[in-house]
């Protein structure tokens, strides 16, 4: 079912026109956090998927065209839109292919593996008239939303102190030799820290500085399976991020002290989860987090009281992402990520 969709829920009235779109992979990233919304949003239109070798596009999506390389699906004059969706160190020759095809592009995390790859493909796109996107899903996870809100209300104050965690438990290794072996941009820094630093600078900004470490945990690992950055920002304001696959139970996903409370929340993947089962992102229960996972809350009045209060989950929704990627081409409306966010993420993980 296709649906007309907007940020506030509300239908438009006039009609859009859709954006043909196509994917240069279907492994896990096109199959979960891009066809299901591409199919479901008004605004665009699936049309093809690169699948080297074996065919699967077909059976989710009956007339989609596969095509055999990259190269076939640019020379497709219909596509307007490409993902990148492909292994990191491909982003930038791929990216930059589309964009010399004139196709308009949406690049998955990380966008580039160095900073100065992204800032070419920026010109290009300048250059060209055309639009090159940072794919960020996170903003949209119903957690840091409820972080947003709490930010937003001023309840905590002066917000002094940050930490943000993105962990996994994974003491072998894995199959997957682009991310287990030291090729450009693999390595859990690459992988997760981008959600990370795309969350500190959506609440707070770019920061003066910052100092990183790396960490080399399971046995025989090449490649980096622990990551803390601490950054600094104005008004003493120090925010850190950790992301390691040797954590058994799970932590919380923000801890968040101000000089008049302080906010804890667990991480919510229920998107993802509810994708890998199925579930169609129009289903009024996508989004909603289970039970019990409410973030709390804790105040200070004047006098010294405590006051503990539990923050509900925000409904939210990676079509977010597509909405305003449609209203960025369409409509001509700033991107919800700059181009300075991504300079300086990129900064901060290859350094």
């Amino acid at each position: 079912m296709r649906v007309p969709y907007d940020l506030k829920r509300k239908n438009y009235y006039r009609m859009k026109i859709p954006i043909k779109t196509g994917l240069l992979a279907y492994g896990m990233s096109g199959k979960i956090f891009h066809a299901p919304f591409l199919n479901v949003h008004d605004g665009f239109e699936l049309k093809a998927v690169v699948e080297r070798s074996v065919k699967k596009a077909g059976k989710d999506y009956p007339g989609i065209k596969s095509y055999d390389s990259v190269d076939d699906l640019l020379a497709d004059s219909d596509i307007e839109l490409v993902v990148v969706n492909t292994p990191n160190a491909t982003h930038f020759e791929y990216a930059m292919k589309a964009l010399l095809a004139g196709k308009r592009v949406l690049v998955e995390k990380p966008f580039t593996v160095h900073s100065a790859q992204a800032e070419q493909l920026f010109e290009e796109a300048r250059k060209r008239h055309l639009f090159i996107l940072p794919y960020q899903n996170r903003r949209f996870d119903s957690d840091f939303q409820s972080v947003k809100q709490v930010l937003d209300s001023g309840k905590l104050g002066r917000v002094v102190e940050v930490h943000i965690r993105y962990d996994r438990y994974r003491d072998t290794i894995d199959s997957n030799v682009l991310k287990e072996t030291p090729v450009p941009g693999s390595g859990l820094m690459y992988n997760l820290c981008p959600h990370l630093l795309d969350a500190v600078f959506a609440a707070f900004g770019l920061p003066l500085n910052w100092k990183k470490t790396l960490g080399y945990i399971r046995v025989n690992t090449q490649v980096d399976d622990y990551a803390h950055i601490h950054l600094s920002f104005p008004n003493d304001l120090q925010v850190f991020v950790t992301t390691s696959y040797s954590v058994v139970e799970a932590q919380p996903a923000f801890v968040i002290h101000g000089n008049k409370g302080t906010y804890v929340k667990q991480r919510t993947d229920v998107q993802e989860k509810q994708l890998q089962e199925g579930m169609s992102p129009v289903n009024p229960l996508f989004g909603v987090e289970e039970a019990g996972r409410d973030g709390i809350l804790t105040t200070i009045t004047d006098d010294g009281t405590k006051l503990q209060e539990k923050i509900p989950a925000i409904k939210s929704s990676y079509l977010n992402v597509f909405e305003h990627i449609y209203q960025t081409i369409r409509e001509g409306q700033p991107y919800y990520v700059s181009e300075d966010q991504i300079i300086r993420q990129l900064e901060i993980l290859e350094e």
